[in-house]
């Protein structure tokens, strides 16, 4: 016996009891606990030299799904905020948000929507790169990058 869920969300999660007759053995029953998930993140680290161009994938598990169906957004943690760089909808041109000097003229889209940075420099080491793919409207998924810069 099973339960089949489709068009998953979050209000769906909760306690589900399973209940059946047997002969000559009476009523069985067993119970589960739903958990769904909002939102699912990993956290990556990546390296590069000073000066180099720093390339950083969406989501480095799930390189044979086809992102460009899907409303996504870079951000860069700045200073404990989280601030805009890049968003991209379906079928049009990726929009730059960034007002940051730091980062105007450096950010780019890249194929397969990997979030490209030239040239590094050393205020970017440390920093958390993050890129969020909205699946379903309670679904986001989430990948972030810390980056480390190193000199020659």
């Amino acid at each position: 016996w099973a339960l089949h869920l489709e068009n998953v969300t979050v209000s769906l999660s909760g306690q589900y009891e399973c209940t059946f007759a047997t002969y000559p053995y009476g009523t069985k029953a067993e119970k589960i606990q739903l958990i769904v998930k909002a939102e699912e993140e990993r956290h990556y680290l990546k390296k590069v030299w000073l000066k180099q161009t720093l390339e950083i994938p969406c989501l480095e598990d799930t390189t044979s799904e086809n992102l460009s169906i899907y409303p996504l957004k870079w951000l860069v943690d700045e200073n404990g905020r989280k601030e805009e760089l890049v968003t991209k909808e379906p079928s049009c041109p990726a929009v730059y948000r960034n007002s940051s000097v730091l980062f105007r003229q450096r950010v780019l889209l890249g194929l397969n929507n990997t979030l490209k940075l030239f040239p590094t420099k050393i205020p970017d080491d440390g920093r958390v790169f993050s890129c969020h793919v909205l699946y379903h409207p309670e679904r986001i998924r989430k990948s972030s990058t810390t980056v480390r810069v190193f000199g020659k």
